[in-house]
């Protein structure tokens, strides 16, 4: 059996084989769009890992040969000091899990890779953030961990001094390295390929973990898929002012309407929007400073909508002021903005009604009438940030995922953290409502949240969180674990009590989603929306058997 696939326009195989983050690098590559280089091991070589407990024979040879065809295609040299090759080791599972399984980046910057790929730039500082971005990585995907130094910021090094940021970067690396040492018993090898082996097995690893366990069994996936892993040159975001890393839908993921949104970070790498540790900018601060890279991004939009006929996802990174798309899937929106975005694909004749009618389920129809908190001039407002996910949740607040789990089990609880990661799952998923003191609406806790159709407010700047002491600083007033409060997923804001909440009355899209509904089952008699919605789902299912 072959365990690994070129990533090309050529490959025909399924998500089950090759996951669905691969197969969007293939569509990629048909569209025409840029892509970094790069090759997937399939589930298949996952599941027999899984089952066996080291990595698949022959797995070690393809992995060989695989690198040995991105050192041709680049023209650089894998772990080497001349033109050193850096990769990113990723996961893919057949089924959309944000965030759930382990990433390493700027993996086979060996020691003597870092000190020829600061001689190829000149910019040693770069060189070492890079390295200290591939160590952080890599220890977390090996032990498991949280790696809370992350990684420098290309440009404030620069700006204290590039002998200062050196001192930094390597007194940052050495921390890592014995973190490693104490907890493995062993340094993080020095060796490229076997860096390589290793972070396989902790991707592949990383599918059994709790978090990854947690949600699928929150969202009903399979445990027996597995995952693939995609392998592919990196592409530096944090390489210069000229270089940066987004997020972007085609259409607002909150409201549905038809304008590009999302978030950019100059001078960063991707981990960084997601992990919520630095403050994005709006993704339109791109046509400001990048206005070549902003009108790539929007073509590249429009042809991706184009061929899934919905709305979509990117992730990409730009080097230099050059654009590459990472990874690509449909928009997967929910409540009202579903909503919307299936009917003005109907009004512009992209899809039929019947299918706009299909792309809404009676879940998402729930969540169209937005709950907002009454009468908010009149709240005790504790902290303000940026609305992630519309709604209202009112709960306890609970400073760490542990405590969320505990206290949920007697009321409700808002989880507050400084920022969310995959560890903090368990804590997501018996939270009634999230809210982070940094990140932007891409950020993990904006993203789960909106796959969880959970209220969150996200970068509540103005927040302290004191895990240690369990207690949220904001505008001087310090409240501690157990205190009530409310959280509008819409407005961004953070109240004090419990407030009353009204729902949005229901807009003209859907009266007109509800009239096609009862015009497709041919009943018309007054009932739930959601029993209309699934009158009309069981009739174009009878129609179609």
């Amino acid at each position: 059996m072959r365990w690994i696939r070129a990533i090309s326009a050529e490959v025909e195989e399924t998500a089950e084989t090759l996951g669905g983050k691969a197969l969007g690098l293939v569509l990629l590559h048909r569209l025409g769009l840029p892509v970094p280089a790069g090759f997937v091991i399939t589930a298949d070589a996952c599941r027999a890992f899984l089952r066996e407990g080291h990595l698949p024979d022959g797995l070690g040879d393809e992995l060989t040969t695989a690198i040995a065809g991105l050192e041709r295609s680049t023209g650089r040299a894998f772990g080497r000091p001349r033109r050193p090759l850096a990769v990113s080791v990723r996961s893919g599972a057949g089924v959309s899990m944000p965030g759930m399984m382990s990433t390493v980046l700027n993996l086979g910057l060996t020691t003597e890779a870092t000190e020829g790929l600061a001689a190829e730039t000149g910019d040693r500082p770069f060189a070492l953030d890079s390295r200290l971005r591939f160590l952080s990585s890599f220890a977390s995907a090996v032990t498991n961990a949280v790696m809370n130094e992350g990684a420098g910021d290309v440009g404030a090094a620069h700006g204290g001094g590039a002998k200062d940021a050196e001192a930094r970067l390597t007194d940052a690396m050495k921390a890592v390295e014995d973190f490693v040492r104490e907890r493995c018993g062993q340094p993080i090898p020095d060796d490229a390929t076997r860096q390589l082996a290793l972070a396989v097995e902790a991707v592949f690893s990383s599918w059994d973990t709790p978090r990854a366990h947690t949600y699928r069994a929150l969202h009903d996936i399979p445990h027996d898929l597995g995952t693939a892993v995609i392998v592919q040159r990196m592409v530096f975001g944090n390489r210069d002012d000229r270089s940066g890393t987004g997020v972007a839908f085609s259409r607002d993921p909150n409201t549905g309407e038809n304008t590009p949104f999302g978030d950019v970070l100059f001078g960063h790498q991707g981990e960084d929007v997601v992990s919520g540790r630095s403050m994005p900018r709006p993704l339109r601060a791109l046509a400001e400073r990048e206005p070549a890279v902003w009108a790539e991004l929007l073509d590249a939009l429009r042809r991706i909508e184009g061929h899934y006929r919905d709305a979509c996802y990117v992730e990409f990174t730009f080097q230099a002021g050059e654009l590459w798309i990472l990874q690509v899937r449909p928009g997967r929106f929910v409540g009202g903005a579903a909503v919307r975005v299936a009917i003005e694909l109907a009004d512009e004749r992209v899809i039929e009604r019947h299918e706009a009618l299909l792309r809404v389920s009676p879940i998402q129809l729930r969540q169209v009438r937005t709950p907002r908190m009454a009468s908010p001039e009149e709240a005790d407002v504790f902290a303000r940030g940026l609305g992630a996910c519309p709604g209202v949740a009112v709960g306890r607040v609970a400073t760490t995922s542990d405590r969320a789990v505990r206290m949920a089990e007697g009321a409700p609880v808002i989880l507050v953290r400084p920022e969310t990661s995959p560890h903090d799952m368990h804590g997501l998923a018996a939270a009634a409502g999230i809210v982070t003191a940094r990140g932007g609406p891409a950020s993990h806790a904006a993203v789960v949240a909106r796959s969880m159709g959970k209220p969150a407010v996200v970068g509540a700047a103005d927040l302290i969180v004191d895990v240690g002491n369990g207690t949220v600083t904001a505008g001087g007033r310090t409240l501690g674990d157990g205190t009530l409060v409310t959280i509008d997923g819409t407005s961004g804001e953070v109240a004090l009590g419990s407030h009353r909440v009204i729902t949005n009355a229901a807009d003209e899209r859907l009266h007109r989603l509800l009239e096609w509904a009862d015009a497709t089952s041919g009943d018309h008699s007054e009932r739930d929306e959601s029993q209309r919605l699934e009158a009309a789902h069981a009739a174009l299912r009878s129609s179609r058997a």
